[in-house]
């Protein structure tokens, strides 16, 4: 059931992405080919497929929360292009390809970026103003925009940059992840929950949910990184080692890494139980499961 409903979320947000990157005169059309390159590169749409999936969970319309689940996205591979250049982690490959710094250059991956990033609020926005709720609508953009920004995902980069090459404390490390990238599935979450109207007892076990399968994600980024096949997941192993980056692994050891991330999906699964016919808990398994 997950890997259809997965792969339902995904086609549908990609019909919607390739919709926002249709030619227009205002754009400068090699601007947005470079933007669209690294976005429709495929990738896991776990984002938006939360967006989706919690808006539905609580009676919610797919047509009111898919500007927000492509603006995630937008906001999700805005981050991945800038955290590939040189001056942060100068990877070479992701999502099966050449990362855009590679496939272009250094100045215009670094605006695509800066476009991404501005034109999720664009895409958000206009869903506002469309909306038959427009005050839930708002609140799903404070949701993603908390999430991405200096209080969220911008803050774990931020600690993640300052700690390469340090010995950094367990609480360090807990903090990079939860905002490096637990934040953004939070906002996810969030955010479909609020354009769908669901109760303040919801948001909390929902957000509380998104926080532990967001850590687990990443825990399972640093294990994968030290045991997966780059083919699988697109991208170069071994970089947090080149990094000098402190991870789960070097941390606490590969197993009781393992042991870490399991204990949180259960947990995760546990606050959602059967929601969504079940689709919540699979997600969580999924996570600490998935081989890229």
């Amino acid at each position: 059931m997950l890997k259809e409903r997965l792969a339902q979320d995904t086609s549908a947000v990609d019909k919607a992405l390739k919709e926002l990157f249709r030619p227009e005169a205002a754009v400068p059309a090699h601007l947005q080919e470079v933007m669209a390159y690294s976005v429709m590169a495929g990738g896991k749409r776990l984002r938006p497929a939360l967006v989706l999936e919690t808006c539905r969970a609580f009676g919610g319309k797919q047509e009111e929360a898919m500007p927000f689940a492509c603006a995630i996205e937008l906001i999700h591979t805005y981050s991945l292009i800038h955290d590939d250049l040189p001056c942060i982690d100068n990877d070479t490959m992701r999502r099966g390809r050449p990362t855009s710094h590679v496939a272009f250059d250094e100045r215009r991956a670094l605006l695509a970026g800066d476009a991404l990033l501005s034109y999720a609020f664009e895409v958000m926005l206009s869903g506002a103003l469309k909306s038959d709720e427009p005050k839930r609508a708002l609140a799903a953009c404070a949701d993603i925009a908390h999430a991405a920004g200096i209080r969220g995902m911008v803050a774990g980069q931020w600690q993640d940059v300052l700690s390469e090459g340090k010995q950094i404390t367990p609480e360090e490390l807990d903090y990079i992840h939860e905002h490096k990238t637990a934040d953004m599935m939070r906002g996810a979450v969030l955010a479909g929950a609020h354009i769908a109207g669901a109760p303040e007892e919801a948001l909390e076990r929902f957000d509380e949910y998104a926080r532990l399968i967001g850590v687990a994600f990443q825990i399972t980024d640093d294990i994968l990184d030290v045991t997966g096949d780059a083919k699988k997941l697109g991208k170069n192993t071994g970089s947090d080692a080149n990094d000098g980056k402190v991870t789960y692994v070097t941390l606490y050891g590969l197993e009781k890494a393992r042991d870490i991330a399991r204990e949180m999906t259960a947990r995760a699964a546990e606050l959602v139980g059967d929601a969504a016919d079940g689709f919540f808990r699979e997600l969580a398994y999924f996570i600490t499961a998935r081989d890229n």
